[in-house]
Formats: C-alpha cells, sequence, structure tokens
C-alpha cells in the first residue's frame, strides 16, 4: 500500500472528483458512512457519542457521522469549534443537514457513572501547517484531559503528515481512522503514539492515480506478503529449501543463539547450521536438537566453519561479543560468502568500529540494527527525516537491505524505497526478539527468497507471531521465545 505525503493527498481527492466524476460532497459522504460504520462496531452503538468540530472538511466529516450516526439511533452530540461563518462549504453544508436529535452544546461532558462517552475529534485535517494555537490548541488539551475515549477522524488533530510534530500540540487519540492509507507521521515515534490504535479506511479513491503517482514510502500488509509467498511443491526433499548458517553466541551470550536458531527452524528452510564457540554446543543440542551443530575451537567466534560454500545464507552476530579474534573471524567471512548475509547486534557494532568493513559487505544482504545500533553505523540525526534520509541511503550505498526495527519497524530498500511495518506490539520490546528476527530471516533467505522479499515477509510475520503471543500471554508476560511458538500461526495466516 503507497503512502502518500504532501501535495499528492489534495491532488488525489481533486482527481477523484474529477475523473470518476463525483462531487466534493458526496466523495465526504461516501468516507463519512465508511467511517461511521467503524464507529458504531467499536462502540457497540451504545456509547453517548461527542463530536468536536473543526471548521475545514475534516469538521464536514464529523458532522456528516453525527447525521449518519443519530439517523442510526446513536445519541450524538455535537461541538462547533469554530463561528458558523468561517466554515468550509462542504461542512457548513453537513450543519445544516444535522438532525434535531444532535444537539449543539459548548463543553466536553465530564466522566459520568451512568453512561460512556466517546469523543470524535473532527478538529483539524490533513492540511495542518505549523502548531495549532489559539482555541484549536486550547480544544486540543480538553479532549487530551477529557478522560475519555477518544477517536479522530483521518489523522489526530494537529497531526502534520509527514515530520516536525510535537505531541504536546496534538490529540492523543484511542483510535485513528485514517482514510485510503496511513500517513507517514503515523509510523514515526515522533508522534506516531498520539495515533492510539490505527486503521485504514478505504472510500474508493481513484486507483489510476495512486498506481501511477511516485512516492518512496510503502506500508506493509497481508495483500503485499500475499502476492510473492512460495508454496511448498508436494515432491520436495529438505535440499530444496536451502541451508542456513547461524555464526551466533559467546561466553554468557548462548540464549540468543538459541532463539536465532529455533527461528531459523520455524522459517520453512531445509537446513539450519549453527556456529558456536565450543561450550556452547550443549546449549544448542539440547534446546533445538533439529539444527546441525558446528563448533568453533575457542570460547567465542574465532574461525569459519569448513565448506563455506554449501550454505545459501548467512545470519551473523546475536550475542557475537566484539572482541579482536571475532573482528578478525568476521572479515573473513564477509570477505568469503558468496550468499546474502544477515548482520544483526555484534556484527554491526563490529562493522560501526571498523566503517572499511562496509564495503566487504555482500550485495543482497540485510542489516537489522535496532536505533541505537543505526545511530553508531550512520551517525546522529537531526530528526525523523533525517534518519530515514541516512538509514535509506546506507542500504543505497552498501546495496543492501536496512531493516531499522521498533514499532512499524522500517525497511529501506537498495533502491531508495522505504517500507513500514504494520504488524507487532509494544509486548515484542524484550531482549531476545531481534535474535528471533535474524534468524526468521537468514531461513527465509536460505529458502529462496531475496533480501528484499525475505526482509518484507519476516519482518511482517515476526510482528504478527509477537501479536498472537501477546494475545495468548499479554504483552507484560510474553517473552522473545513466545514468539517463535506463535510462527507458524502467522505462517499459516499468509496461505
Amino acid at each position: 500500500m503507497k503512502i502518500l505525503v504532501g501535495e499528492q493527498i489534495k491532488k488525489l481527492d481533486r482527481y477523484t472528483i474529477e475523473h470518476e466524476p463525483v462531487e466534493s460532497i458526496d466523495l465526504m459522504e461516501r468516507a463519512s458512512e465508511a467511517m461511521a460504520q467503524i464507529v458504531a462496531q467499536k462502540t457497540d452503538g451504545e456509547k453517548l457519542l461527542v463530536f468536536v468540530i473543526g471548521k475545514g472538511n475534516n469538521g464536514g466529516d464529523g458532522l456528516a457521522m453525527a447525521r449518519i450516526l443519530s439517523h442510526a439511533g446513536m445519541e450524538c452530540y455535537v461541538i462547533m469549534a469554530s463561528p458558523l461563518d468561517e466554515l468550509s462549504e462542504d461542512c457548513r453544508y453537513n450543519f445544516d443537514r444535522l438532525p434535531e436529535e444532535v444537539k449543539l452544546i459548548d463543553a466536553i461532558p465530564p466522566l459520568c457513572e451512568e453512561y460512556e462517552i466517546v469523543v470524535v475529534d473532527a478538529l483539524l485535517g490533513s492540511g495542518m501547517r505549523g502548531k495549532p494555537a489559539g482555541e484549536y490548541k486550547e480544544w486540543i488539551d480538553k479532549i487530551n484531559d477529557c478522560g475519555h475515549y477518544v477517536i479522530s477522524i483521518d489523522l489526530p488533530s494537529g497531526m502534520k503528515t509527514e515530520f516536525g510534530n510535537d505531541p504536546d500540540f496534538v490529540v492523543h487519540a484511542d483510535l485513528t481512522l485514517t482514510i485510503q492509507f496511513p500517513k507517514l507521521a503515523m509510523l514515526l515515534p515522533e508522534a506516531g503514539e498520539c495515533c492510539g490504535e490505527m486503521e485504514v479506511v478505504p472510500i474508493g479513491l481513484d486507483e489510476e492515480f495512486v498506481e501511477n503517482v511516485s512516492t518512496p514510502y510503502a506500508y506493509v500488509t497481508s495483500d503485499l506478503i500475499c502476492d510473492f509467498i512460495k508454496q511448498r511443491p508436494k515432491f520436495s526433499h529438505k535440499g530444496t529449501y536451502g541451508h542456513t548458517l547461524l555464526v551466533c553466541g559467546s561466553e554468557g551470550m548462548f540464549g540468543a543463539a538459541v532463539l536465532a536458531t529455533n527461528a531459523a527452524l520455524r522459517s520453512g528452510c531445509g537446513l539450519v547450521t549453527t556456529h558456536v564457540p565450543h561450550n556452547g554446543g550443549i546449549s544448542i543440542n539440547c534446546n533445538a536438537p533439529s539444527a546441525i551443530v558446528s563448533l568453533d575451537p575457542a570460547g567465542y567466534f574465532s574461525k569459519l566453519p569448513s565448506d563455506l560454500d554449501k550454505y545459501t545464507s548467512v545470519g551473523v552476530g546475536c550475542g557475537l561479543g566484539q572482541s579482536r579474534c571475532t573482528t578478525k573471524a568476521l572479515k573473513k567471512l564477509l570477505k568469503r560468502s558468496r550468499c546474502g548475509i544477515v548482520l544483526d547486534a555484534d556484527a554491526l557494532n563490529i562493522i560501526s568500529r571498523n566503517p572499511e568493513f562496509q564495503n566487504l559487505i555482500p550485495s543482497g544482504s540485510v542489516l537489522t540494527p535496532h536505533p541505537g545500533e543505526l545511530k553508531r553505523l550512520v551517525g546522529e540525526w537531526s530528526g525523523e527525516s533525517d534518519k530515514i534520509e541516512r538509514a535509506s541511503g546506507l542500504a543505497v550505498k552498501l546495496g543492501a537491505v536496512v531493516v531499522v526495527k521498533g514499532a512499524c519497524s522500517m525497511i529501506c530498500m537498495p533502491d531508495g524505497r522505504v517500507y513500514f511495518n504494520s504488524t507487532g506490539t509494544s509486548g515484542m520490546a524484550k531482549g531476545g526478539s531481534g535474535d528471533v528476527l535474524t534468524g526468521l530471516l537468514a531461513g527465509l533467505m536460505a529458502r529462496g527468497y531475496g533480501a528484499e522479499e525475505a526482509s518484507l515477509l519476516g519482518v511482517y510475520v515476526h510482528g504478527m507471531a509477537g501479536e498472537k503471543a501477546a494475545d495468548y500471554y499479554g504483552k507484560e508476560a510474553m517473552n522473545s521465545s513466545d514468539i517463535i511458538d506463535f510462527i507458524g500461526d502467522a505462517f499459516g495466516e499468509m496461505y
């Protein structure tokens, strides 16, 4: 799913109006009906709804929704945050259509034990420039302080569609109903938390325009994944599905090797070999008996496994350590490898300390830094726009995929495209989750996926498995090994 930015969002509306053709007020009605249906479902049709209305088309959407939901039998109230003579044409049209049952009020009602109130934020839309001030800032503060469940229309009021957002000037929604596609700001840590749960609401905007418009940004959904997921032929064998090598572990960090190994075993690849220090073999044998163990003669990564050419992918870095001998061994591995490598954790830290190693990374590899590791690779950034530019620039420079881990993990492609993942949960913010991702990605690359497809599929499935683990154990109680247990269920939804 493409993510449009800036003027592209307005142009898409105008193009749809001109080429469908459809009147702007009818397009607003279409959007309002779709969002009203979701609001009714989310609130069970029983809550008292208070709409906070601005003067633009976002306010017009809110007024149309109040009318539609009132006709459906819900109790709706409207607060007009601007004088009537300042309303846009379509907003005024929908104000005039409000039924008598929709009452105008001046303030958000306080919390009450007798009934539950839902506030619908229709104050400011995607045309926001600068920071809200005056009465709009006051209303944003009132919404944030009211204590009620808040639903924002298209995006939380006060939020700009891309960069430069200050959470103190943005509505903090519990649910955001975003029209047609997510806005880039919703996927960035700068103010993405303000969106709460996000639901994309398709309203039939012109598909030809979206197909032809150029944007580097996209959102990873199941539709994209299902377009390239591989099937398993009936007459196949373990050699059909590749052989991954994982180079992991050091004293006190063999758990990272176990996590990566078990994730690789869930990836669908045919064979998994894990190269660990000599005193770590028993950890792999006991916890991942399906894997082959390759033992390093030292208590750390010091020597390459024999016959390196037989592997169809390599994953390196999980719990590896950064000793001088390990640094030399990693350099040899980068030089000798004839396949894509997944580089994580200490492998990335070693490369950060030895930037000349970047020239040795094989094309078609994947780097999986968390934000701290990314800073060590590309330097400090001045804001989210600069971060994206630096991460994307690194991917282009290396001819590799750079996966920046986090909420809505960012997947930077070698051609400059940037994808944002749609799955995952804050319950995955636990030690070892990245090791699971490394093993899964390495296994997928051994299985026959290229670096780009493996990254999109692996990050998506990793996040979905995390969601399922959180549903079962709870976000607080789940841990990284639980993610592995649900990888199979996540794959099952792809077929």
